[in-house]
């Protein structure tokens, strides 16, 4: 605490910014709070999404649960919900920064590609900038799965807007696709819960400098270039 001068009251000293606080020491700044709470609130809609097609499909569940009125409703609004932190993340510089990285698919990443076909697992042949191959395909593949669940979640809760045969067939798809959903995200759980590091950068925004550099070796060489 300090005061000016010809004052007593105490004033506050100054608080420093995140990359000059102790705690951030040797760290690299991955995710910014924007981010982390896009990535957490999308999960969350994404998980009570899952969970109550699971409750409405699964007849073991259902019996278990039951009310299912309310587990409709629940499904209905966290799917047409789930896109909505992506679009509020919009506002943010650092979200549309990477989703630019996101969206760049490069040499080095078809390097990565292959390696990961041949099960090779050494980081020097496995380059990767901010986001890694697996991680570009992912974001990719599950952004579809969200717009193609939305349109045939739509078809199927306003009945009247489309024929009979439309109907049907949004359904096949919605039923499917939602299986292969769950699937994958599962997979990726189980991707971050193997690397602890990687879900501290997801909890923080901040990871470790060494481990940066073992796993994406050309996104620790833009930010020395940066700097």
């Amino acid at each position: 605490m300090t005061s000016t001068p010809g004052s007593a009251v105490p004033t506050a000293a100054p608080t420093p910014p995140p990359s000059e606080r102790p705690e951030n020491e040797g760290k690299l700044r991955r995710f910014s709070r924007a981010e982390r709470w896009v990535h957490r609130t999308t999960a969350a809609l994404m998980l009570l999404c899952i969970a109550t097609a699971a409750a409405l499909y699964v007849p073991q569940l259902a019996e278990l649960v039951g009310r299912r009125p309310l587990v409709v409703t629940l499904h209905q609004w966290s799917g047409l919900l789930t896109p909505a932190p992506f679009l509020l993340g919009l506002a943010s510089p650092a979200f549309r920064a990477d989703l630019r990285r996101l969206n760049r698919f490069g040499a080095h990443d078809r390097t990565w590609l292959r390696a990961a076909r041949r099960r090779d697992r050494s980081p020097e042949s496995r380059p990767a900038g901010k986001f890694n191959a697996g991680q570009k395909v992912y974001a990719s593949w599950i952004a579809g799965a969200v717009l193609v669940m939305l349109a045939t979640g739509l078809m199927m809760w306003f009945t009247s807007l489309t024929p009979l045969v439309w109907r049907t067939s949004a359904t096949f798809v919605h039923d499917w696709l939602a299986l292969a959903v769950g699937i994958v995200v599962a997979g990726h759980v189980a991707k971050a819960l193997a690397d602890p590091e990687a879900r501290r950068g997801m909890r923080t925004g901040w990871v470790e400098r060494g481990w940066a550099r073992r796993e994406h070796a050309l996104w620790t060489a833009d930010e020395t270039d940066d700097a």
